[in-house]
């Protein structure tokens, strides 16, 4: 049996998983949504980057996981790329959902001045928070117009040191076994980082005809990509 460790990107909690969660049990894996510190129900809890990646391995060795597969939708990449070394043999696979990946001594915000400057401000602005997406901002990737509201509807405010708090691994990236997942409305190529992961011989690339946000726009076709990726 398989365990699915799913962490959304920023402002979201374990509830954006609830229509992947059902199709994933069942087919009889273990199914493990997971909410950081410091976002929806967990809001009023302190949090830098290292707190969401102690999240991740704490509840890995909390339900004493084995055979885990780590799910990272966007921001989540990052923290679930430094779990997935520190866990050590319970991983079988990390899944990175059209998202950011982690890189030591970089940021969520690093690699670009005018994307670093945009996200400090809105930190600075929302008392050390990053200010959720309003409506608009979901357009033209795949969403109804009910799958939008149900996403602001749920967004809570994203703890600012997560996003410029460096990430710490100590083996390159590289040598984990990984999936890269696509979603081709929000560009139809990997960045240059990713790219070059991809060149190992650990990692392969999958794509989705959706937006950033499979997980309410194409719920039950990621849950077909994570369970063919459990078995590999």
């Amino acid at each position: 049996m398989t365990n699915f460790v799913l962490v959304a990107g920023a402002w979201l909690g374990s509830w954006a998983w609830d229509e992947v969660v059902v199709p994933l049990r069942a087919s009889g894996h273990g199914v493990h949504p997971l909410t950081l510190s410091g976002l929806a129900e967990k809001q009023g809890v302190p949090a830098g980057q290292q707190t969401h990646v102690q999240d991740i391995v704490d509840e890995v060795e909390r339900l004493d996981l084995r055979d885990v597969v780590l799910v990272g939708h966007s921001y989540a990449g990052i923290p679930v790329g430094q779990a997935a070394e520190r866990i050590g043999d319970r991983l079988a696979r990390v899944v990175f959902v059209d998202s950011n990946v982690p890189a030591d001594g970089d940021s969520f915000v690093s690699g670009g001045l005018d994307w670093q400057a945009a996200v400090e401000a809105s930190i600075a602005e929302n008392g050390g928070f990053w200010a959720p997406l309003t409506a608009p901002e979901f357009e033209a990737q795949g969403l109804s117009t009910e799958q939008i509201a149900r996403i602001v509807r749920g967004s809570t405010p994203h703890p600012g040191a997560t996003l410029t708090e460096p990430a710490v691994l100590s083996r390159p990236l590289g040598g984990l076994p990984a999936t890269y997942l696509k979603c081709l409305l929000d560009g139809t190529k990997p960045n240059d980082d990713v790219a070059e992961l991809l060149t190992s011989r650990h990692w392969r690339l999958a794509e989705m005809d959706t937006g950033h946000w499979p997980m309410f726009s194409q719920p039950a076709e990621l849950a077909d990509i994570l369970l063919g990726e459990a078995g590999r």
